[in-house]
Formats: structure tokens, sequence, C-alpha cells
């Protein structure tokens, strides 16, 4: 029997009748379409006995074109997975990182973390980029108001995001002629006491910043460009007037190249990468959204078994890997 569990994110569990905007509809719904046995839980039901890790979770089932899940609660140790999907939604606070170091505690070498715990604590999303120097816009990262205005009057216009949150939440754009340059420094670093990063603008953002996204080593073909809204600089409304085509251009195809080695050496299976003319801006790699739903419409695919199909095939090679050893 195939054994799946996803991790999913609290607001989530609270409403589990998923709608088809949730990037985990789609992993379920594919995945009980193969005859997998589908179990979810929310981080802080995950829990062990001395070294052993253990969750408290739910069966799911597909009825009336939708996904539900049983009512009582099932106690499994996660070793007898054969994958689990570690997908809360950011903040990575401090409730994230315990819930990573009890996945950590998998001893099964066949049960494949989606992605690897470790990486969870120690990529971080906004920081992640700096180990790809070429292909991302210049930045820093500070709390210190000197710091940050130098960087500003010597780029002009910055973008300020906290490290660890997730759509668009607490970013701000800032150009040196704005009233407010002290306050918004001051708000955005939490009065100078919190790190974040500060990245040069970069105008090319007025046509979205498109979402690339990675799976099992390849950046697919199928791809969208975030449209802001609302007299906003920043995708911020997930909904079909601000998702559009994308297709990939040649410095975006020559990126999986350059990534896919470091990826897999840090077991990141599934990222979403946010880029601006060739540029990353961004690595999601927590709880990635790969607007699963638009893309079957703008491409008149089923995007969701594409996705399935390379899980599978690269878990059977992992699978094979291991019992060669």
């Amino acid at each position: 029997m195939k054994n799946i569990l996803i991790v999913i994110d609290d607001i989530e569990f609270k409403y589990f009748e998923f709608n088809k905007l949730v990037t985990n509809f789609w992993l379920i719904w594919e995945f009980l379409n193969r005859n997998y046995s589908v179990f979810i839980c929310t981080k802080n039901k995950l829990f062990q006995k001395n070294d052993t890790p253990f969750c408290l979770c739910y069966k799911t089932f597909a009825e009336n074109n939708n996904i539900k899940k049983q009512s009582l609660a099932e106690e499994k140790n996660l070793n007898n997975f054969d994958i689990i999907f570690f997908r809360p939604d950011p903040p990575v606070d401090v409730d994230y990182i315990n819930a990573s170091y009890i996945l950590s505690n998998v001893k099964n070498k066949n049960t494949i973390i989606m992605n690897s715990p470790k990486a969870i604590r120690e990529k971080n999303e906004k920081l992640y980029i700096n180990e790809f120097q070429g292909i991302i816009p210049e930045n820093i990262v500070a709390s210190d108001e000197k710091i940050i205005k130098e960087f500003l009057f010597k780029k002009h216009e910055i973008i300020i995001k906290p490290l660890n949150r997730c759509f668009g939440s607490g970013v701000f754009y800032l150009n040196e002629n704005d009233k407010n340059i002290n306050a918004i420094i001051k708000t955005a670093t939490n009065n100078y006491q919190t790190t974040v990063m500060i990245q040069e603008y970069l105008p090319e953002i007025k046509d979205g910043d498109k979402r690339l996204i990675y799976i099992c080593g390849e950046i697919f073909e199928y791809c969208v460009s975030k449209i802001a809204t609302n007299n906003d600089f920043k995708f911020n409304e997930h909904n079909e007037n601000t998702l559009r085509l994308a297709h990939l251009t040649q410095k975006e195809k020559q990126i999986e190249g350059i990534v896919k080695n470091k990826f897999e050496q840090d077991g990141i299976y599934m990222a979403g990468l946010d880029v601006i003319d060739g540029k990353i801006i961004e690595i999601n790699i927590t709880s990635p959204c790969f607007f699963i739903n638009e893309i079957n419409d703008i491409f008149n695919i089923q995007f969701e078994k594409i996705i399935l199909d390379k899980i599978e095939q690269y878990v059977k090679t992992r699978y094979e890997s291991v019992l060669s050893v």
C-alpha cells in the first residue's frame, strides 16, 4: 500500500473541503486517483515517543468532486509513510522549526520528506538566493538604519522584505525621494531590531514576476506571470485577473542547470522560483504554490498529472538506488 502524509497549513485544515486554488487540493486529488492512501495533519499534530516520530492524522477521500477527511484521527509512525510533504505556510517561527526537528527523526531510508526539514531550517526563502550569485538582484541583509539608507541612496529604489513571511506580507517599496523613509525603515525592521532583506528594485516588475515551478530536478515549461493590482507594486490577490500566461525565456531555461545540483544536495524537491527579467528574487521552499488550477485552464492540460508523474518517477529511481546499495 502506498502511503502519503501531507502536513498542511492550519487554515486549510480548518476549512478542509479544499477549493481548487490550493496546490494541496490537486496533490491529494491526483494521489487519490492513483489509489494512494493519503493522510493529512497540521504541524502541531506531529509528536515523538522517545526518538520515534509520530503524527495524529486524518485519512482523506474523494466525494462529489471534492476532498474530505475522516472525522477520527489516527496515530501513525512517520517511518511508515512513503512520502511526507511538509507544506505549512510561513511564518517560519519556533513552532515551524520544532515541527521540522520531529521530521528530522524519520529514520526509514525509503521515506522521502519533501522538502528536507534540514533545508527548511537552514535555507531561508529570501536568503537562499544568495547561493546563486550572478542570477539575482543586488541585495543586503540588515536591520541598521544607516546601512539600509546607504543602499537606498546607492540604488535609488529598493524593496524591503521580511525574512520569514509569505505572499507579499510586510513587503515595502521605497525610493530615495519618499517622504516617509525613516518611518518605513523603522516599521519594516520592527524599530531596527528585526533583520530584513533589501533588494534593488527591478523596473521590469511592471510586467509582473514569473513563478517558475521546480519539481525533482526539472523546471517545467508551464508557468504564469503574477500581476500587481489595486495600486500596489506586488502580486497579492490570487485570481484570474492577476495571473497570466507566461513562457520561459532563454535565460530562465538556463536557471534549471544552475540550481539543480544545489537543490538536490540540499534536499529541495519542490520549489517555486520567483523571477523578474531572468533574476531570481525569491525561492519558495516551504509551501510553494504551483497555480495548478490556472495553469490547467491557460495551457489546457492536467498539470497535476504531470507533477505526480515526475514525483513518482523520482521516488522509483530513489527507491531502486537505495536497494542497490
